[in-house]
């Protein structure tokens, strides 16, 4: 499958001086697989070391950290030869082995010629527990997703769709395939971006097989709490993993410890958030009180915002049908509210935006989502799941900063009011941290 992370790796590989790179992002979501096709791509050959399945590997880092010696005993443990720049040296699930992610720093130091990709589903999580000697300032940096809306479309033929949507984005014209493309997004909100998901959506064809490969993802995900966290602190992660989709339901989408066990309070789940939050199984969107820059400076930390890291499998959470969902007479506005929301936080953080929300206690407003560009314009989005797009908050939030901008995130077609403009869901992946180049 087509993953945008394959042009970010070759300016990575383009790059003078560059250094080992640690690719982040939550399991399944195809960091092993990018690697490796893109390594099947740019270079010669690929040597792969996976430090979960294979054990015996741990002992080459165990003597010293030289990496001249490491790449031949490598060399002969793979059964390949490795050469400076010709050979693409991929180490998978490196937090299994603390000395090798300590080696990326003698790599960069004293073999900057070898290229060196390292995964780790759960490499924040292993660093932040364990006395690991990180290789600070030694490495590179890439983090990964699932797969987007666009890359979506990529991988069910609908390559030429996608383009056509970020053409209207930029006209802000009213898209004549309008409801076609919210019907490949509806497949999208219950499919969701995992690889595995996406293959077996096209395969099949078959939401009951969806649903399985969905549940065996998140049985994963609750394997790996168990594995990786002590036994109260699974506990914890639990609850708070349980929670999320009623989470999202609701109308006040703030966290509440209350939804997680009764009598709850923050300080016993600070450390359970920080394990969800570095593993990438959460996105936290944090509270502003106020919608001038720098945002950062408004932020308040005790107030924010869960989100899953896949629609899909959080949809797969609810335990419903897509056709119950999204057909606007069986009801469900509560969950096709928290899947649109859900997917626009994934759309901001995968197109590198921090966004927050913002509350105002006088008027009673509440606001989705507020970002502030690298040019320092603060830009706030409201998200409707359906075509009611009374936009109160949003209003008032132009009333009090008039911003330069505002989207309207909703199920209607593009176009634009004198203060809004109205973006469909589906575009919701052409929103960049840059102001519209017309305008």
């Amino acid at each position: 499958m087509k993953r945008k992370i394959i042009k970010a790796l070759y300016q990575w590989k383009n790059r003078k001086n560059h250094k080992p790179l640690i690719l982040e992002g939550a399991r399944q979501v195809g960091k092993t697989y990018s690697a490796l096709e893109f390594g099947r791509e740019a270079y010669e050959n690929v040597v792969y070391v996976n430090f979960e399945d294979n054990m015996n590997i741990e002992a080459l880092f165990r003597r010293d950290l030289n990496p001249s010696r490491i790449i031949k005993e490598l060399s002969v443990t793979a059964a390949s030869s490795i050469f400076p720049e010709k050979t693409l040296i991929v180490f998978d699930e490196i937090q299994s082995c603390e000395r090798a992610l300590t080696s990326l720093k003698y790599f960069n130091e004293q073999a900057p010629e070898y290229d060196i990709i390292a995964a780790g589903s759960l490499l924040g999580v292993a660093v932040n527990r364990s006395n690991y000697s990180f290789p600070v300032g030694k490495v590179d940096f890439l983090k990964m997703f699932p797969m987007d809306f666009e890359e979506f479309l990529w991988a069910i033929g609908q390559e030429k769709m996608g383009e056509l949507i970020c053409e209207y984005y930029h006209s802000l014209e009213a898209f004549p395939l309008h409801e076609q493309a919210m019907g490949f997004l509806e497949n999208y909100l219950s499919v969701g971006g995992m690889p595995a998901v996406v293959k077996t959506y096209i395969e099949s064809n078959d939401q009951n097989q969806v649903i399985n490969e969905q549940k065996g993802i998140n049985h994963a995900y609750i394997a790996d709490m168990a594995k990786y966290a002590t036994p109260q602190e699974t506990a914890r992660l639990m609850d708070i993993w349980n929670s999320i989709p009623a989470q999202l339901a609701k109308e006040n989408k703030k966290f509440q410890y209350k939804m997680v066990k009764s009598g709850a309070r923050a300080y016993q789940y600070e450390s359970a958030l920080a394990w969800l939050a570095s593993s990438g199984l959460i996105n936290r969107c944090f509270r502003i009180s106020e919608g001038r820059p720098p945002l950062s400076v408004f932020e308040d930390t005790a107030s924010f915002k869960l989100y899953s890291v896949d629609s899909g499998l959080l949809f797969s959470r609810y335990g419903v049908r897509a056709e119950q969902v999204f057909r606007v007479e069986t009801g469900m506005s509560e969950v096709r509210g928290a899947l649109a929301e859900n997917y626009m936080m994934q759309a901001l953080i995968q197109n590198e935006i921090t966004p927050y929300y913002w509350t105002e206690n006088r008027t009673r407003s509440e606001l989705d989502f507020v970002f502030q560009n690298s040019e320092g314009a603060v830009i706030p989005i409201e998200v409707k799941s359906g075509i009611n797009v009374r936009a109160k908050s949003l209003n008032t939030f132009i009333q009090t900063y008039a911003p330069k901008r505002a989207l309207r995130v909703s199920a209607r077609n593009f176009g634009r009011t004198e203060k809004i403009e109205s973006i469909p869901l589906y575009a919701a992946h052409c929103i960049r941290d840059q102001e519209r180049k017309n305008g």
